[in-house]
């Protein structure tokens, strides 16, 4: 009978690990006028790829006073090997990024965050036109 519970709390903590792990995968758009999230979109490693390169292209740090922006979208990516980001700006394991679009006007800019949790708002110079299309996301 103890063998029976063991195995079953076993499956149990396998099954609800699983899901989790699944949820933590979303790619996140979300609308900054509505403050909310308007579409979820299951990462894959063409989507990874994207990111990185994004992170490899990293260029400066993004020198506005408010950096987060009153309207545009922003695309929150969790990063599944966590990236190492090693250059003038930023030298830190990233695991997750934020793609701010602050206007169809403006060009894009990342955020990341150091093992510290101290935000870094960077610019990159890539074009976001096929990482949009592999999202089937038109801003």
């Amino acid at each position: 009978m103890i063998k029976k519970i063991l195995i079953s709390i076993c499956i149990f903590k396998l099954i609800t690990t699983s899901a989790m792990a699944q949820t933590n995968q979303q790619i996140q758009i979300i609308d900054i006028n509505k403050g909310k999230v308007i579409k979820n979109v299951q990462k894959n490693s063409d989507l990874q790829q994207e990111v990185e390169k994004f992170l490899e292209g990293i260029t400066g740090v993004y020198v506005k006073l408010n950096p987060y922006p009153n309207n545009g979208f922003v695309i929150k990516i969790p990063l599944e090997p966590n990236v190492m980001v090693n250059n003038h700006w930023f030298n830190d394991f990233v695991d997750e990024v934020m793609i701010i679009f602050p206007s169809q006007e403006q060009h894009p800019y990342l955020l990341v965050f150091d093992n510290e949790n101290q935000p870094y708002f960077l610019t990159f110079q890539d074009d976001t036109s096929k990482f949009l299309g592999l999202l089937n996301f038109k801003p």
